[in-house]
């Protein structure tokens, strides 16, 4: 079997934008995501379709009753033709649903269907669609005010909010 078109640059530089999308959801980072999109990028989650502007209202700051998620990206999938590259991606994502008699966890598996394209020399996507292989709720979330197993865990080590300390430990060096 031949392998599709496509550098082994080019591959690294489309799982670093899949990898900058997954964090750019999670922690609501407008900037990540605006560099990972083209602005003319159509998005269709199925619960939600839209313009790369509308997607962004969706996602930053982000749904009050999300206050947690979490996407793992699996193996990806490529095929290019020209200045485009077809690329599926699985996908696991977890989310902390707030729900009336508390928080509940759920995760979602499926795939990112994303058609990248190349302008100028720069690679962003165009447009993703996600579809759906499984779905869990695992019931009441853990509640971290207890930590884990028994000991206490201090701030930042919990979540994705504005105290996570993944960002700080990020914000000293410039990115790639």
């Amino acid at each position: 079997m031949s392998a599709p078109a496509g550098t082994l640059e080019d591959r690294m530089q489309i799982r670093q934008l899949l990898a900058a999308i997954a964090r750019g959801e999670d922690r609501r980072e407008r900037a990540l995501l605006e560099a990972a999109f083209w602005p003319d990028a159509v998005i269709d989650f199925g619960v939600f379709r839209g313009t790369f502007a509308e997607y962004l209202g969706w996602v930053v700051p982000g749904d009050p009753a999300l206050p947690v998620t979490l996407h793992t990206l699996g193996q990806s999938y490529f095929q290019f033709r020209g200045e485009e590259a077809r690329v599926e991606t699985h996908v696991v994502s977890y989310h902390r649903v707030r729900a009336a008699g508390g928080d509940r966890d759920t995760a979602i598996g499926g795939r990112y269907l994303d058609r990248f394209t190349r302008r100028g020399g720069e690679w962003r996507l165009a447009e993703r669609t996600m579809l759906y292989d499984w779905y869990r709720e695992f019931g009441l979330a853990a509640d971290w005010a207890a930590g884990v197993m028994g000991h206490p865990l201090p701030p930042g080590y919990v979540g994705r909010g504005a105290e996570d300390a993944s960002r700080a430990f990020f914000a000293t060096g410039e990115a790639d």
